[in-house]
């Protein structure tokens, strides 16, 4: 009997290779030929054959996040978590030897249901929504600092805001960066649908996402935004959802994922949209823009809190867009002021979202950190959108947030009667001399940024307490605490796909990089030295500093570092004890001088709120420069996830009586 199995876990690293390695095990324990697939962020490893897959009697995946499975119909498919995967690869083989396992019909599951045993811990509903943002997030990355390039190389004032000359290089790169924001909410709305339905998902949400970015299909000027990429997305995943869970004649089915579906979802999702959808949204604009201008000559101060919050809303939206041309029309008619407030607000969100990400390592991931540097780059080009990965990611906390900081400035614009001249906003009007007030203009900016940046590190949860943003191929991390350990998140924020480490070295006080080390097994970053067999610390606490003593004494660390706090702040997020006696505790700092792998063995065990209650015996310390721009931690945590899975070894480790013993025994970990 010959079966497939595919492993994957929300990060790609431990618990993938630690599910095949055991699925592997027993097939060979029960006289199976298996073939295991790994999925992680290294990317597909052993991927199957096309005659791999004709020839196999079944497939197993053990996953928990979403493994395309078009290639797989017609055949016994068993899908379950990861988990199970590495605590029940026996029984999950017995199941197929016993045929106790459905034919896998492409119309019939979808990626989120395609049995209750795989139900998704997470909220489905954002693990779709991250789906989307985050394959979107590139291209508003190279739309928005593209063209902030060709205003600031090129742009020319005049009454119709800043122009580019035709003709001009900077003109060029103004629409290449326009041709990438046109993709923006068709990707959006495309991955959205895709992590609904599967492949079948993508053309409709992007066909989706295409109508909802362009109101000529519903009598818009502005269209439904990002807002409304996000409902195309869904709509279309759900409706190609319940296309395939049609029944259909055998003959048919080969064509429902390729014809059929794709077909028809984006011919309702179309036509809902055009029809139900975008008309009231058009008449809902058109209602607001009338009542904008009605408002000339009443409270000052309630426009500018009116202006303010529509700018921020949806970020380029139509909401946005009714407010940013209501302004546009009072330049022509000689109003200066309307403008000078709505060029406040349209810098606020990207500046505020930028500053909080930079700022609050306790909120943010490491990822949105960096994303926050081009997003406030852009804010201070004028920007707005720059915020919505922010926004689309958590927009009941972000967008009340960026709302009251645009309102604030807003307001303070208007009572230091800043007037812009042209139709556009952020700072780059304000250098370019389109600005009245520029004092006034940069207090009201700094002001409302200031305002947003509370806002949201007060609303929004500590990074460890809620789902972490995307990164990657648009997968997930579980959130901390939904019903199991991480041990695969070691770490998201240190995981490259480079298998050499750059170690640190001091100059003047200073940590540069020195040349790489290739990494091809544990032990070229465990030495003798690096091991000690008798760890006397009996908390977590204690084994710890023990360990980061054996870095300090060996030159690897500094003993007046921070390396510890590193160690710590890993371990808050979630346990690194990855159960069967193991903890991986690590950390990245620049106490750390060369990179390194601490082995320390506690025979009576320390608790180490391993998910499956088992105290920790066998110990591993990664210790790893911060300013390392390559690293092997991917390259290790798949070595040793292998290997510890392997019962023989982890008793021949635990039995190990001298240092060199146990460095012959770390020397197969490759």
């Amino acid at each position: 009997m010959k079966i497939l199995a595919i492993t994957s876990c929300p990060n790609g690293i431990a618990h993938t290779y630690m599910a095949a390695e055991n699925l592997q095990k027993a097939g060979a324990k029960l006289g199976v030929e298996l073939k295991v697939e790994t999925q992680g962020s290294i990317g597909v490893e052993n991927q199957f054959t096309e005659q791999d897959i004709r020839e196999a009697d079944g497939i197993i995946i053990a996953a928990d996040k979403t493994v395309v499975k078009d290639r797989f119909v017609g055949k016994k498919l068993l899908v379950v978590g990861v988990q199970d995967g590495i605590r029940r690869p026996e029984e999950l083989i017995q199941r197929m030897m016993n045929g106790d396992v459905p034919v896998y019909q492409a119309q019939s599951k979808s990626a989120e249901d395609m049995t209750g045993e795989n139900k998704p811990k997470q909220n489905p509903i954002y693990r779709h929504l991250m789906n989307g943002v985050s394959y979107m997030v590139p291209f508003i990355v190279i739309g928005g600092l593209l063209i902030a390039i060709a205003l600031t190389m090129g742009g020319v004032k005049t009454p119709g805001g800043l122009v580019i000359p035709e003709g001009s290089i900077w003109k060029t790169i103004e629409s290449i960066g326009a041709a990438a924001f046109t993709f923006m909410v068709p990707i959006l709305a495309g991955f959205i649908a895709m992590s609904i339905a599967d492949r079948p998902g993508l053309a409709p949400g992007m066909v989706g996402g295409f109508i909802a970015a362009n109101g000529s299909f519903y009598g818009s000027e502005a269209g439904a935004g990002f807002i409304g990429g996000i409902i195309a997305g869904f709509l279309a995943g759900y409706v190609a959802l319940a296309i395939k869970r049609i029944k259909v004649p055998r003959s048919l089915q080969p064509i429902m994922p390729i014809i059929v579906i794709p077909v028809l979802a984006s011919l309702v999702v179309g036509l809902i949209f055009v029809f139900v959808i975008g008309a009231p949204v058009a008449d809902l604009f058109e209602a607001l823009t009338v009542w904008l201008a009605g408002m000339q000559g009443t409270s000052s101060i309630l426009l500018a809190l009116i202006l303010g919050a529509m700018i921020s809303f949806d970020m380029g939206g139509p909401v946005n867009k009714v407010a940013f041309l209501f302004g546009s029309a009072m330049i022509g008619e000689g109003n200066y002021e309307i403008m000078g407030q709505i060029a406040v607000a349209i810098c606020v969100p990207p500046i505020a979202m930028g500053l909080a990400a930079m700022m609050n390592k306790r909120k943010f991931t490491p990822a949105e950190r960096e994303a926050g540097k081009a997003t406030f780059t852009m804010g201070l080009f004028g920007i707005t959108e720059g915020a919505i990965p922010f926004a689309a990611q958590d927009p009941l906390r972000v967008i009340p947030s960026i709302m009251v900081g645009s309102m604030a400035g807003s307001v303070i614009a208007m009572f230091g009667s800043v007037g812009d001249s042209v139709a556009h906003g952020g700072p780059i009007v304000a250098v370019l001399g389109a600005v009245d007030h520029v004092l006034m203009f940069f207090l009201a900016v700094l002001v409302g940024a200031a305002v947003s940046v509370i806002m949201v590190s007060l609303l929004k949860k500590d990074v460890a307490a809620e789902t972490p943003a995307v990164v990657g191929e648009g997968a997930i991390e579980d959130p901390a605490g939904a019903g199991e350990t991480s041990a695969e998140d070691v770490d998201a924020t240190l995981a490259v796909d480079s298998a050499e480490v750059a170690p640190t070295v001091m100059n003047n006080g200073k940590a540069t990089e020195a040349s790489a080390i290739r990494v091809e097994k544990l032990t070229d970053i465990v030495t003798p030295d690096l091991i000690n067999l008798n760890l006397v610390g009996t908390t977590q606490d204690a084994v710890i500093d023990e360990m980061i003593g054996v870095l300090e004494r060996n030159g690897a660390v500094r003993a007046d570092g921070d390396f510890k706090q590193a160690i710590l702040a890993r371990e808050q997020e979630s346990s690194t004890g990855i159960g069967m006696n193991i903890a991986i505790p690590h950390g990245k700092s620049d106490a750390v001088l060369k990179p390194s792998v601490v082995f320390g063995i506690q025979q009576d065990g320390v608790d180490w709120k391993s998910l499956d209650g088992s105290e920790a015996k066998l110990i591993f310390m990664i210790a790893v420069p911060r300013n390392s721009k390559q690293n092997a931690h991917l390259k290790v945590l798949q070595m040793l996830s292998r290997k510890l899975m392997d019962d023989d070894f982890r008793e021949a480790l635990l039995a190990v009586t001298t240092k060199e013993e146990a460095y012959q025994l770390l020397d197969q970990v490759h």
